[in-house]
C-alpha cells in the first residue's frame, strides 16, 4: 500500500475539483491540501460541501481575442502536425500542493522496517518472518524501543512538518482509543524535554535529505499479536495532509526484558533458556528410570508465529484486551492447545489405537504439528502429555513469554478433589478397578511460565506459574489447568487461583490403600503412604543438556514436619477429615520389604522379590504372599495381566526368605505398552494376626540408546556428516526398522529405511545435514521397528559462522 488522501479519517478535510469542460483542465478550491486520482496532492475545501466534480464556466470568445497574437502561429508546431491540432488544448494533470517555498506537501515514499537492527535490540532476529527477502514482517517486544526509517520525498522540517504514526490491532472490528486497538502518537523533536512515561512516543533521532529516521516505543502493558502501522503527514501552514499505510505488519510480543512487563526475568542465562532456546529435553519413564528425550521446540521457524497468535484470537477466544495480560493469555492457550472442547491444536489419545494419525511417541517437535494445524486449521492426530507440553513451551516462547517443561514421576490424579488417591484392593490382590476414579500416572508434564501474579497479592506468588494444556479435569467448564502459583503449592493455599487444589495433589496427595470385602462390607484401611507422589520433578537445567531437580519448588522434603503440616493445612482447606489416616500400626513381628531390580534393559528378564523377616525369635509364622505383574500405560491404568503367582511360605524364627517371581521377555513382550512400563505389586499377609500388607511400585524396562556421531563444530551453510547407529538388544530379529533424524535450524527430518536387524547386530544410517542458523544446535533421533519402538537419542553441536 502506499499513500493514501486522509480524507479516511474523521479529521480530514474534503477536496472539491472544478473542470474546464473544454480543456479539461482543473483547478482548486480551498485552502486545505489533500491527495487527487493520480496520486497529486489536491486542495480540499473548509466549506463542509462534499466531494464533487463541478465544472467551470469557459472561457468567451471575448477573452480569448483579447490575448496577444502570436507572430507566427505555425513556427513551433512539429512538421507532422496541422495547424488546426494547435487549437486543440492538452489535459492538465492535477496541481500538487505547494508550500511557502514552492516545495511539495510531505510524503513518505516507503518505510524501511530496519530488520537487522531491531531484531538485534529486540532478540527477534531468529524469527523466520523477519528473514524473508521479501515480504518480512517486523517482530518486536511491547515496552522497548525500536526504529523506523521513513523514505520522504522531499526534505523534513520540523518546524513546518507534522508527522503522526497510528497503530491499529490488525484484527479489530472497530478500533478505538479507549480499548487500546488505535494508538495515534505524534512525532516529538530529538530534543523534547520529556517523553510519556509508561506510553507510547515516537522521536526523532536522525534526518537526512530525503528520509528521517523514527524512534517509537510501545507500553508494556500493549496488546501482543498484530499491528498495522499508517504514517500521516501534515504541512502545518496550509494543513495538506497525506497518509501512507506499511504493507507489511507489525509482530509485538511480550517482554522479558523489560522490567515494566509482567513477564520480565532478571537473569540473562534464564532468559537465553526459557524464551531463545529452540531445543531441549523433556523427561519422560519412571521415578526410577528417567529418560530424557530430546524435543525441537522450533520456535521461530516458519509459520509458527502467525499460528500462535491464531491461537490466541480464534481458538482462545481471548478479547483483544485480555491478549495484553500474559495471565489471561496462558490460560488460554492451556486450552488453545488441545481439542477437547475447541478445535484446538492436538487429538489427546491414551488408547494404543493410533489409526487415521500419528503415534505420539513418533513426535520429535513442535514444528510439524504447528505447522500442520496452520495449514488446515484443523486438530492434529495424536498427542500425550508431554507432546501437549512441548507444542505449550513453542507457543509461550513464541509469544515472548518465558516457558519450559515440567515432568512429575508418579503424578496423582485426583479426580474428587480430595487430595487423596484412594486405592482399593480385592482379596487376590488385584486393584478393584470400577471403585477407582483416581490414577496415579508413571509420569506427566505439563509447563511452567514466568511471570508475576498481582491478582493473588500480596503475598509473594509471582515467579514460576504451573499451566497444563493436557485435557484432564474442567476448569470453569473448559479443559484448561492454570497458571498456577507454584509458591501456593508448596504452602498449601489450595484455594488461590487457578486450579492450584489440583496441582497441590498431583505432587503431594497421599496415597491411601482400601481393603475391600465386597458390597456392603466395611472397608478396611490396610495401608497410607505420605512419600510416593510427586517424585523427582525434573526439567532441562538452564544452560546445559541435564536435569535439574525442582521437587524442593513444589513441597517441603517427604514426611518433615513442614511437609505434614503443610498437607494438613491443605486437607482443612478442601473439607476432608484428617481422622481417615488413623492406623492401627501395632508392632508387628513379620516385616516386608518388597523390592524391584533396576536397570533392566529390554529383552533381559527381570525379577520382582519380596524379603520377609520374622524379628520374632521364639515363634514361627506362615505367609501368604501373592506377587504380580501387570503391564500399564503412562497413565497408570492397567493394560493386561502378565504374570501372577501365590507363594505360601513359613518363615522360621528369626530368619528371613526372599520371595521372588521371574519374568522372561516372552512372558511380557506380547503384553508390553508403549511405555514398556510395568506394574509390580504384593499383597501379603501373617496368618497367624492376620496383618496384611501391601505395595506396588512402578518399573520400567529401559530401551537402548541411540548413539549419533558428528562433528562437535560445523561451519554454517556447509554440509556435514551425521551417522546413528543402534545395538538390537531383543532376542529375536527386527522388522521394517528406519530412523528418522532431524534438528531445528537443520533442514527437513530425514527418514532412513535399514530393513531387518539380528539380534545383537547393529542398525546404522548416515545423512548430509546442513545448518541454517548458527549457535548450539541439537540432532535427535528416532528409531523404530515392528518389534521395537520409541527408541531415542541426541546430540548437541555448535554451528560456527566463519563470516562473522
Amino acid at each position: 500500500m502506499g499513500n493514501r488522501n486522509s480524507s479516511g479519517r474523521t479529521s480530514r478535510a474534503t477536496a472539491v475539483f472544478t473542470s474546464c469542460c473544454k480543456c479539461r483542465t482543473y483547478s482548486l478550491d480551498g485552502p486545505d491540501v489533500g491527495r487527487g486520482h493520480d496520486g497529486a496532492a489536491v486542495q480540499p475545501t473548509t466549506s463542509g460541501e462534499t466531494n464533487e466534480l463541478q465544472p467551470v464556466a469557459p472561457r468567451s470568445e471575448e477573452s480569448v481575442a483579447n490575448q496577444p497574437p502570436t507572430n507566427n502561429t505555425h513556427e513551433n508546431l512539429p512538421n507532422s502536425e496541422s495547424p488546426e491540432m494547435s487549437r486543440i488544448r492538452l489535459p492538465r494533470p492535477p496541481r500538487r500542493p505547494v508550500d511557502e517555498a514552492g516545495k511539495a506537501g510531505l510524503k513518505v515514499n516507503l518505510i524501511d522496517i530496519l530488520i537487522a537492527e531491531n531484531g538485534k535490540d529486540h532478540h527477534t532476529f531468529d524469527y523466520e518472518m523477519m528473514e524473508r527477502p521479501v515480504d518480512a514482517n517486523l517482530v518486536v517486544r511491547r515496552g522497548q524501543p525500536f526504529h523506523l526509517l521513513l523514505n520522504l520525498n522531499r526534505k523534513f522540517d520540523p518546524a513546518k512538518d507534522a508527522v503522526s504514526l497510528i497503530f491499529t490491532v490488525a484484527d479489530a472490528k472497530m478500533p478505538s482509543p479507549s480499548n487500546g486497538t488505535t494508538i495515534a502518537i505524534p512525532l516529538l523533536n530529538d530534543n523534547s524535554s520529556s517523553l510519556p512515561a509508561g506510553g507510547w512516543w515516537a522521536r526523532l533521532v536522525a534526518s537526512s535529505e530525503l528520509s528521517i529516521k523514527v524512534q517509537v516505543c510501545t507500553m508494556a502493558t500493549s496488546v501482543v499479536g498484530v499491528w498495522k502501522l499508517d504514517v500521516d503527514t501534515k504541512f502545518i501552514p496550509t494543513g495538506s495532509a497525506l497518509s501512507y499505510s506499511l504493507p507489511s505488519r507489525i509482530y509485538l510480543l511480550f517482554n522479558p526484558w523489560c522490567r515494566e512487563d509482567l513477564v520480565y526475568m532478571e537473569d540473562e542465562e534464564w532468559k537465553k533458556e526459557y524464551v531463545m532456546a529452540d531445543s531441549g529435553l523433556i523427561w519422560r519413564g519412571s521415578h526410577n528410570r528417567m529418560r530424557p528425550c530430546a524435543w525441537n521446540f522450533a520456535q521461530f521457524e516458519k509459520d509458527i508465529l502467525e499460528c500462535c497468535v491464531y491461537l490466541l484470537s480464534n481458538v482462545g477466544k481471548l478479547t483483544i484486551a485480555g491478549r495484553a495480560d500474559p495471565i489471561r493469555v496462558v490460560r488460554a492457550i492451556s486450552a488453545a492447545v488441545n481439542s477437547s472442547d475447541d478445535n484446538g491444536v492436538l487429538v489427546g489419545n491414551w488408547s494404543n489405537d493410533y489409526s487415521g494419525g500419528r503415534e505420539p511417541t513418533k513426535w520429535q517437535g513442535s514444528m510439524l504439528i504447528l505447522q500442520k494445524y496452520w495449514a488446515t486449521k484443523a486438530p492434529v492426530k495424536f498427542g500425550q502429555c508431554w507432546v501437549f507440553s512441548g507444542v505449550t513451551t513453542t507457543v509461550c516462547r513464541a509469544l515472548g513469554i518465558p516457558t519450559r517443561s515440567i515432568t512429575n514421576f508418579s503424578s496423582a490424579h485426583d479426580t474428587h478433589g480430595g487430595l487423596t488417591i484412594d486405592t482399593f484392593i480385592g482379596d487376590d490382590g488385584k486393584v478393584v478397578e470400577e471403585l477407582n476414579s483416581d490414577s496415579i500416572w508413571n509420569f506427566h508434564v505439563w509447563n511452567e511460565v514466568w511471570m508475576q501474579r498481582p491478582d493473588l497479592e500480596p503475598g509473594n506468588y509471582g515467579g514460576w506459574q504451573a499451566i497444563d494444556a493436557t485435557p484432564q479435569e474442567e476448569s470453569d467448564g473448559v479443559y484448561r489447568c492454570g497458571p498456577t502459583s507454584v509458591a501456593a503449592v508448596k504452602r498449601g493455599e489450595v484455594k488461590k487461583a487457578f486450579d492450584t487444589a489440583f496441582h497441590f495433589a498431583e505432587v503431594n496427595a497421599d496415597k491411601v490403600y482400601w481393603k475391600f470385602k465386597g458390597t456392603g462390607q466395611p472397608l478396611k484401611l490396610i495401608d497410607k503412604r505420605t512419600d510416593e507422589i510427586g517424585l523427582s520433578i525434573s526439567t532441562k537445567a538452564v544452560g546445559k543438556f541435564q536435569r535439574e531437580d525442582v521437587t524442593d519448588h513444589y513441597k517441603h522434603k517427604d514426611n518433615s514436619a513442614e511437609e505434614r503440616e503443610v498437607v494438613l493445612k491443605a486437607l482443612r482447606q478442601c473439607g476432608h477429615l484428617y481422622s481417615r489416616y488413623y492406623l492401627n500400626e501395632a508392632l508387628e513381628d513379620v516385616r516386608f520389604d518388597f523390592q524391584l531390580r533396576d536397570d533392566i534393559v529390554i529383552g533381559q528378564p527381570f525379577s520382582a522379590v519380596v524379603n520377609v523377616a520374622n524379628r520374632n525369635r521364639g515363634k514361627d509364622y506362615s505367609v501368604e504372599v501373592t506377587l504380580r505383574v501387570d503391564s500399564v500405560l503412562y497413565t497408570g491404568k492397567l493394560k493386561s495381566v502378565i504374570k501372577k503367582q501365590v507363594f505360601q511360605r513359613t518363615i522360621k524364627a528369626g530368619t528371613a526368605q526372599n520371595i521372588t517371581l521371574p519374568v522372561s521377555y516372552a512372558e511380557y513382550a506380547p503384553e508390553l505398552s508403549d511405555q514398556c512400563a510395568f506394574n509390580i505389586a504384593c499383597l501379603a499377609n501373617v496368618k497367624e494376626t492376620e496383618f496384611e500388607f501391601f505395595s506396588q511400585d512402578d518399573f520400567r524396562v529401559r530401551k537402548p540408546d541411540i548413539a549419533i556421531k558428528a562433528p562437535k563444530e560445523v561451519p554454517l551453510g556447509e554440509q556435514f556428516d551425521v551417522t546413528v547407529s543402534l545395538i538390537n538388544p531383543l532376542p529375536i530379529q527386527l522388522n521394517g526398522a528406519k530412523f528418522v533424524i532431524e534438528g531445528a535450524g537443520l533442514g527437513t527430518p530425514y527418514k532412513i529405511s535399514v530393513d531387518k536387524v539380528a539380534p545383537g547386530k547393529e542398525a546404522r544410517a548416515e545423512v548430509k545435514m546442513t545448518a541454517a542458523k548458527a549457535g548450539q544446535k541439537t540432532v535427535s533421533a528416532k528409531f523404530y521397528s515392528k518389534e521395537l519402538n520409541d527408541v531415542d537419542g541426541y546430540l548437541n553441536l555448535d554451528v560456527i559462522d566463519n563470516t562473522a
